[in-house]
């Protein structure tokens, strides 16, 4: 959790600054801040108990056996290069910050929130939070942030300028868009890949059906103007 809160500070500066900076040389006075934004999650959920996230640095065989015994971390060996810690990868509950991003906002700001996912935090006696050895999945987060803020529009930004089925393959097709029980079935039948487009796509049908006339849209950073102009991307609504 205190990984996660000190990159959403010095990523979250680099933001604001090149954000500020963009929008005076296009005459745009308008004010940038990144808020520390608190995920809660929920203790119980079964992602604790089954950690997949690799963090951190590499570790040999030995050092490895040392953090699991004298630390009692959870290690994988990670594609050949060596062993890492793994946490959990819980579902966002609600964002704690909520109300101060809803208010900066409706001031006209543009705000930085929930980077990294969200600092992972669980309530426990009284109003204490309690930090969660866990990260966050940074698209479920947005999500939810969209949904509480009572958004119209999701927008994922991402490397490719549509979602496409059979990805890489000689029939690969670009999907324009998609309604949830579509991409549902999509998703049934593996074509969207774990922990890349698969996230992007979950999250954008959750919001999608989170209320009528929403809309989610999936696309190149690049192209991201183009997307909310209904000229290119992948959008999912009902």
């Amino acid at each position: 959790s205190v990984c996660v809160a000190m990159s959403q500070g010095y990523i979250g500066y680099d933001l604001q600054n090149a954000l500020r900076e963009e929008l005076l040389d296009r005459g745009i006075r308008k004010g940038v801040a990144t808020v520390l934004t608190q995920v809660e999650v929920d203790p119980a959920d079964p992602a604790f108990q089954h950690p997949t996230k690799p963090i951190g640095a590499f570790h040999s065989p030995d050092e490895a056996k040392f953090l699991i015994q004298q630390r009692g971390y959870q290690m994988v060996e990670d594609a050949g290069r060596g062993w890492r810690r793994v946490v959990a990868s819980p579902k966002p509950v609600s964002i704690v910050e909520i109300e101060s991003i809803r208010d900066m906002v409706e001031a006209g700001l543009v705000v930085v929130a929930c980077g990294g996912g969200g600092i992972p935090v669980f309530k426990t006696e009284g109003h204490h939070l309690k930090g969660a050895a866990a990260v966050i999945d940074k698209d479920f987060a947005s999500e939810k942030m969209a949904e509480q803020l009572d958004a119209d529009t999701l927008i994922i930004l991402t490397a490719v300028e549509k979602v496409a089925v059979n990805f890489n393959k000689p029939d690969q097709k670009w999907l324009d868009h998609m309604t949830p029980d579509e991409a549902r079935t999509y998703m049934a039948e593996g074509q969207f890949a774990p922990g890349s487009m698969l996230p992007k796509v979950e999250a954008a049908v959750k919001f999608a059906e989170s209320r009528p006339g929403r809309r989610a849209l999936i696309t190149l950073l690049e192209k991201a103007g183009a997307g909310v102009a209904g000229e290119t991307g992948t959008t999912i609504t009902l």
